[in-house]
């Protein structure tokens, strides 16, 4: 398929993204409503719950019937090297349960992710949160959108900086030196704590100036929400204010990054030598 076909439907998928995210979302939270559920281990020691699984099934079962020749990269799937994956040019990327740590602590600050990457860009981005019932949602030439449970979907932009403190959205899970010295170099600004690749959304809907990650993620962590907030007119970028771009190595682990809405300002100034 062509390009310019491939582009034309993409907001017939991103409508059908959205509701597969829904679907989802209802999954994980038959789980979260439970009075008590499990928490296994994976491999590397972080947290996996039954609602990873479930979500991961919805997904996997709605992408293989509505999109059967696109292949599937899932946190939850098996590890696939990188001699497969350098053939695709087109695949989706989910993150069934983004913020596991925040699903464990109630605080509702997790999200499902599904993105459409092609050539390593990411074209489609949906990020829903179960709890809320918001959904951003954005792909390549039609910009990025928010909509909170039933209300109509608002376009969104981010904003540019003005006489405020910046202000500087980060993890309530993660902090470390390398954000300290960040936020000591930045000077005068304001912080407000997030789960999840809300953050990223937060810089996509004007409400944040900056996320700097100066701390391991992994790609199905920030593909949809790079999709939102580079429709929403900013910027996802690797320290040396590269975008961020997919499957382009064996490694599934993203370089540090900055998420900034105005790029009037450099915002590598403020990273150590």
């Amino acid at each position: 398929m062509h390009t310019e076909n491939k582009r034309a439907e993409l907001p017939a998928l991103l409508e059908a993204m959205v509701a597969l995210a829904h679907a989802a979302g209802e999954q994980i939270l038959e789980v979260y409503n439970r009075d008590d559920f499990s928490v296994e281990s994976k491999q590397d020691n972080s947290p996996l719950t039954a609602a990873d699984l479930a979500s991961h099934n919805e997904i996997v079962a709605g992408l293989e019937q509505q999109t059967p020749d696109i292949p599937i990269l899932s946190e939850e799937s098996a590890a696939l090297p990188y001699s497969d994956r350098s053939t695709w040019s087109r695949y989706w990327l989910v993150d069934p349960l983004d913020g596991t740590r925040e699903f464990i602590k109630r605080n509702g600050e997790f999200t499902v992710n599904i993105a459409l990457i092609e050539d390593g860009v990411a074209v489609l981005g949906v990020v829903y949160v179960p709890v809320t019932g918001v959904c951003y949602s954005a792909c390549v030439g039609h910009g990025a959108f928010k909509q909170s449970a039933d209300d109509a979907q608002t376009p969104i932009r981010v904003r540019r900086l003005g006489d405020d403190p910046v202000m500087v959205v980060g993890s309530r899970s993660h902090r470390g030196d390398s954000l300290n010295s960040f936020l000591e170099r930045l000077g005068e600004h304001d912080m407000v704590g997030m789960g999840s690749s809300l953050k990223l959304c937060l810089v996509a809907e004007g409400a944040a100036d900056i996320y700097p990650r100066l701390g391991p993620t992994s790609e199905w962590d920030t593909a949809a929400a790079q999709c939102v907030v580079e429709q929403a007119g900013g910027f996802v970028t690797s320290v040396d204010m590269q975008p961020l771009r997919y499957n382009t190595k064996d490694s599934l682990l993203n370089p540090f990054f900055l998420v900034f809405g105005d790029n009037s300002r450099d915002w590598s100034q403020y990273l150590e030598g």
